[in-house]
């Protein structure tokens, strides 16, 4: 994510930018599983990073949401207590939260909070209620920003493992699986791995201990169980197991937190059951049978109470973004930012860039008037073609993100870029024909097309019968 948002800020000026990218799509990692949540701001330390940075890119989420055509909401957010240990909590978030400049803060409790939220356990006494805490699609963030980048001229490299770094005339060499790249500056933000990038700089000063969060997805059946983002009271384990609504309509239900392997992102049954019963206790209207899926992310967590954002003392040019654990997501932009002015302050070029992009746009053709349909396809029948039934995705959508700058190169990387497969059959129906097209527009063959990354392929051969054209 925070990659992402980098490459975006840099593309303002008129310099050579390239993101170099282990998988085959952007927001493969950490920046797709997770729990999207736009968070307020009072829950980090006073005068830390983490704070700043959570409320600067709290203030800039809407807009750059706004003007990339990011699906984003704001529902503001309970934090809720059961007990007179719970409401001393709140209270000291309800501090927090003020000197960290969070807008709007008030503890509600009695017939206003279950006003607020009716679905809400009868057993809570009062909540923190933050206005400004919101929903977004997290992975939709990233794309966005990488293809706009893009657009106005940076660079994506697929599939370029960073293997190692070395120093020659002044210049940094990252060696990488598709071969060596020079560069004046090297930023990493290379999530769950940056303590390994930032190694092969020799910078050892962090290690990141992996922490995977296991989650539900509900069928949009229950999408009125919630309007807000539902919290318990934070522990030293993290913000809790929460209850939130999300962008696409559905509910998600998670995460517990537990350490792991670097990228363990299977779902286990403790896990779940854990996330279930904190959940249940929170929201005992909780219909955890309308799951349509579990999915697990993992966080990269350094064991501090801040982030690692700066440029590396041992080793000049060299800057990193890493224990980007939550509110990663809200920060990423004000991150980004600042980030950016850290380069301009070591020489970065900072001539405007003429191309720079501000705005992008998309047709979601799920979300259009019946007049609008019909506009859109008499603009362009492909619009008329259904193709994932569940969630309304046309024809027209998916050619649409084959033609954008990032075009996706797996079943699942148009499945972020569409929502195609997010519904109730999870891709049963759909994911045969969103192959065909990819392999249509893309001019490759379904036997390379990966599920997501690389090697996790679904066609491996004919076997009887003729292709049909489509």
């Amino acid at each position: 994510m925070c990659g992402c948002s980098l490459l975006y800020e840099l593309s303002r000026y008129s310099i050579k930018t390239l993101l170099l990218e282990k998988e085959n799509d952007v927001s493969d990692g950490t920046s797709k599983a997770n729990s999207a949540i736009v968070h307020a701001g009072y829950d980090p330390a006073p005068g830390t990073m983490m704070a700043r940075y959570n409320v600067e890119g709290n203030t800039l989420m809407e807009r750059l949401c706004a003007d990339l055509d990011i699906m984003y909401k704001k529902t503001g957010s309970l934090v809720v207590g059961f007990d007179d240990t719970d409401r001393k909590s709140i209270e000291k978030l309800y501090v927090k939260g003020n000197r960290n400049g969070v807008p709007g803060l008030r503890i509600v409790e009695g017939k206003e909070l279950f006003k607020m939220e009716g679905a809400l356990s009868r057993d809570i006494v009062c909540a923190l209620y933050a206005p400004t805490a919101g929903i977004v699609s997290p992975w939709e963030f990233a794309i966005a920003q990488a293809e706009c980048a893009v657009k106005g001229g940076a660079r994506v490299e697929f599939n370029a493992e960073v293997t190692g770094i070395k120093t020659e005339n002044g210049h940094f060499v990252v060696v990488t699986a598709k071969g060596e790249y020079k560069a004046r500056f090297v930023v990493n933000a290379a999530g769950v791995n940056s303590d390994i990038i930032s190694g092969m700089a020799g910078e050892k000063f962090f290690t990141i201990q992996p922490k995977r969060g296991e989650y539900y997805i509900l069928d949009t059946t229950e999408a009125k169980l919630v309007n807000m983002v539902i919290f318990p009271c934070p522990s030293k384990l993290g913000k809790g197991v929460l209850v939130s609504p999300t962008v696409h309509g559905n509910i998600i239900v998670g995460p517990d937190s537990t350490d792991c392997p670097r990228e363990a992102t299977e779902s286990t049954v403790s896990g779940l059951e854990y996330v279930a019963k904190n959940a249940l206790r929170c929201v005992p209207s909780v219909n955890l049978r309308a799951s349509i899926r579990n999915f697990s992310g993992v966080r990269a967590d350094a064991g501090l109470e801040d982030f690692i954002v700066g440029e590396s003392k041992r080793t000049p040019g060299f800057f990193n973004i890493a224990g980007i654990k939550s509110p990663g997501l809200t920060a990423s932009p004000a991150i980004a930012r600042d980030v950016a002015g850290m380069l301009l302050d070591k020489g970065l070029d900072s001539t405007p860039n003429p191309d720079f992009v501000t705005e992008r746009k998309v047709t979601r053709f799920k979300y259009l008037s019946d007049d609008e349909k019909r506009e859109a396809i008499a603009r362009n029948p492909l619009y008329g073609t259904i193709v994932c039934r569940c969630e309304t995705v046309t024809e027209g959508e998916i050619v649409d993100a084959l033609n954008r700058p990032l075009p996706p190169r797996s079943l699942d990387a148009v499945k972020r870029r569409c929502t195609t497969g997010m519904g109730r059959c999870q891709g049963g129906f759909c994911g045969p024909r969103v192959m065909a097209l990819i392999a249509k527009y893309g001019n490759t063959s379904e036997t390379d097309i990966p599920l997501d990354r690389e090697g996790m392929y679904i066609v491996t051969g004919r076997t009887k019968g003729k292709r049909v054209s489509l």
